[in-house]
């Protein structure tokens, strides 16, 4: 009996020998049930994923690996080689970081993302100092929690970058002030009078005292070839289209709000009473009709029945 028990003994120590000149204990690692490759050392790998975890990134709030690895202990072929850091790739790859980053708003609309606070409010800081007499824009600042960091947004960059957009913001505001003066110079008791009837030459003003009329001269007169195309200056309805005394052929429109336009001494008419224009429509043509010495428009404003004069609206 203790003699096969000493063979056994040998025969283990033998396959043991044998197993240990052959084949190696090493660790295989499973990630997400698939085998990846084989370790040497599972403390000292675990070590290398927590740096990966662990390191150090500006603006980083932490980094997460959904798939950690599993192990089991195995016996391989010597030829077969352990293969740490191409399992390592595989996780820092498959590993997700968040970021806390700082975004630069112009009324509430993102412009430039930035790492640093302190970046983002020095750029807030200089932009308000710039801006703050010439325009009413809220510059603020909101926090952005991301995985996709931002590459490139330099204090350098962003800056230029908000610095245009808000030159450009300026400008259009700029712009529409101008626009807005523009209507309110063209506008009438809340009508917009914005085309001019004819281009030409004014060769008789508003109040004007002539030897051809007895009063004061209720229009302008704006010289043209004969059969310029003449436009209507606001939206309105024709109250009467048709030959008028001293105004020959006159088209009269109602513009709402009190607000009348004439155009005289036309050599033709295009519209009919009762049509509704809008502006910039051909309604006549440019004639000598009526009380005319050449070829002009006489163009005639009213309110609430009363003559004002065209020129505090058009021909400025």
């Amino acid at each position: 009996m203790i003699r096969l028990i000493n063979i056994v003994a040998i025969a283990l120590f033998i396959m043991t020998i044998i197993i240990l000149f052959k084949f190696n204990l090493v660790c295989e690692v499973t990630i997400d049930g698939e085998a990846v490759g084989y370790i040497a050392d599972k403390d000292e790998f675990e070590t290398k994923i927590n740096e990966i975890i662990n390191k150090d990134e500006e603006a980083k709030l932490f980094t997460t690996i959904e798939n950690m690895p599993e192990y089991s202990l195995k016996f391989v072929d010597k030829s077969e080689q352990t293969n740490e850091e191409v399992i390592l790739a595989k996780l820092e790859d498959s590993s997700e970081t968040t970021y806390k980053l700082y975004a630069v708003t112009l009324d509430g609309e993102e412009k430039a993302v930035l790492a640093s606070l302190e970046e983002a409010e020095k750029i807030v800081d200089e932009m308000t100092e710039k801006y703050e007499d010439d325009i009413d824009l809220d510059i603020g600042i909101t926090d952005v929690i991301t995985t996709n960091k931002e590459d490139g947004s330099t204090v350098k960059v962003a800056s230029a970058d908000i610095d245009e957009e808000i030159e450009n913001k300026v400008e259009e505001i700029e712009a529409e002030i101008e626009e807005q003066k523009e209507i309110e110079s063209h506008t009438v008791q809340g009508v917009y009078l914005e085309v001019t009837p004819v281009s030409g030459v004014i060769t008789s003003r508003f109040g004007n005292r002539e030897s051809i009329r007895t009063s004061g001269h209720t229009g302008l007169d704006i010289a043209a070839p004969y059969g310029t195309p003449i436009k209507a200056a606001a939206d309105g309805t024709v109250t009467f289209a048709g030959y008028s005394g001293g105004y020959g052929y006159v088209v009269k429109m109602d513009n709402g709000n009190g607000v009348e336009t004439y155009y005289g001494h036309c050599s033709k008419l295009y519209v009919s009473t009762g049509e509704k224009i809008k502006a910039g429509e051909t309604i006549a043509a440019v004639g000598s009709t009526g009380n005319s010495t050449g070829n002009h428009l006489h163009f005639e404003v009213r309110v609430d029945g009363s003559v004002v004069n065209p020129q505090n609206y058009l021909y400025n």
